[in-house]
């Protein structure tokens, strides 16, 4: 029985080393991006990291930009701090699950999901926590802010300004994961979703007035309405006035993903492969190894429960170690990135090093269909007021010229979405 206990081990770290080590399959073995020297004149960028938001302004060093509401939100959680102080070290630190309750915490579970600059000297951002969204608005010269709309379940991503209308198209999630696109009106009123099912609809843009892009994937659930996998991407197009809805790009071993229409009616979207999720018998033999070390872990945490009830005294520190997010492992468009490994191993823009590979290639498609790769690493982008293309591989944000070369504008330790200025 040992030896085979042992076996079983040997097996999982020979599966486990073989997943961390084998390159990807399909991966194209393209030259770096050769860097450029176009002017930046006139460029000013903003990008999410992280829940926070930064803005970069033209010929300006990058800044965060601090909302006024989070800092509210941080003094009135420091003053319950102070009520709460008292119960430091009583059984009423514990919660349900026999984890160290934190009275007040840190306002850092509010995050920026999305930003659009306006017509005038201003951003709009939408701030969400666990339970209130709501949309604001902060003037860059005087660093007032402007609360739009703000209440509980209010979920928005991916904003997108039509600055002819004023209307804002954007992304409306919901607790069940189903994610829908929807307007409303700049000043937050009229607040509509314009598409429905059991699917993750996100990253719209307009075409028109009247016309919309978006990505849109299904979701596949189990029996007891658990999502289970998310399935490929496509790029649908949606006529606003007579709700026709035409799939523009979709292919079973392709993402197609976020899309936006250039003045002459090209497409511009980003393309990487599509990874099925798969479940092997190497899952399956993981899965048995591991069983007894889980059972253990969860009988710890139950004893550890009763151990801080009756005698205020954790089994482990005075109360355990902090949650941290694993800097090596990140998500960028819905993937798991590892970045330690991508800082290691995928192609420099302009010199800085790429957390997204290089199948991720920002595409433009003419109106005839004809297909040009412009990028590869692109883990997000925007277009300028002039046309222009900004993109980040994740890492920094480059400026693409018309010879096809990359400029380096900023750089950041993980840049998100980007907002062009």
């Amino acid at each position: 029985m040992v030896l085979l206990i042992g076996f079983a081990l040997l097996v999982c770290l020979v599966i486990l080393f073989y997943r961390v080590t084998a390159a990807p399959e399909g991966t194209p073995a393209t030259a770096p991006n050769a860097a450029g020297s176009a002017s930046l004149a006139g460029i000013g960028v903003a990008y999410i990291s992280n829940g926070n938001l930064f803005y970069q302004p033209d010929g300006g060093a990058v800044r965060q930009l601090h909302s006024p509401y989070i800092q509210e939100t941080e003094d009135r959680l420091a003053r319950s701090n102070e009520r709460n102080s008292w119960k430091k070290d009583t059984s009423f630190e514990v919660g349900a699950y026999g984890q160290m309750k934190q009275f007040g915490g840190a306002a850092n579970g509010i995050r920026h999901t999305s930003a659009q600059f306006d017509r005038q000297q201003s951003i709009l951002y939408f701030l969400r926590d666990q339970t209130i969204g709501g949309l604001f608005t902060f003037n860059l010269d005087t660093g007032v802010e402007t609360r739009i709309v703000h209440r509980q379940h209010l979920d928005l991503s991916d904003l997108h300004l039509n600055p002819q209308t004023g209307k804002l198209v954007c992304t409306s999630a919901s607790k069940d994961s189903i994610t829908n696109i929807a307007t409303l009106d700049v000043d937050g009123n009229h607040l509509r979703e314009l598409t429905g099912g059991d699917t993750a609809d996100s990253a719209p843009a307009w075409c028109d007035d009247d016309t919309i892009v978006y990505q849109s994937a299904g979701l596949a659930r189990d029996s007891g309405g658990m999502i289970v996998a998310l399935g490929h991407s496509t790029i649908e197009k949606l006529d606003l006035r007579s709700g026709q809805l035409e799939t523009v790009l979709d292919d079973a071993n392709t993402d197609f993903l976020h899309p936006r229409v250039t003045a002459t009616g090209d497409l511009l979207f980003i393309r990487r492969p599509y990874e099925a999720p798969q479940y092997s018998s190497g899952n399956i033999l993981l899965d048995t190894v591991l069983f007894p070390f889980r059972l253990l872990r969860a009988v710890f945490h139950y004893l550890n429960f009763f151990s801080l009830m009756y005698s205020r005294k954790p089994l482990t520190g005075a109360s355990g170690p902090s949650a941290q997010a694993d800097v090596k492992a990140i998500i960028l468009k819905g993937k798991r990135i590892d970045a330690e490994k991508a800082l290691r191993s995928e192609n420099m823009v302009a010199g800085v090093p790429s957390l997204v590979p290089a199948s991720w290639q920002l595409v433009q498609r003419s109106r005839r269909g004809d297909e040009r790769v412009l990028a590869s690493n692109v883990a997000s982008y925007d277009l300028t007021p002039a046309g222009q293309i900004l993109y980040s591989n994740g890492r920094g944000v480059f400026l693409l010229g018309e010879d096809g070369r990359s400029t380096l504008v900023l750089k950041g330790d993980l840049v998100g979405d980007i907002i062009a200025h």
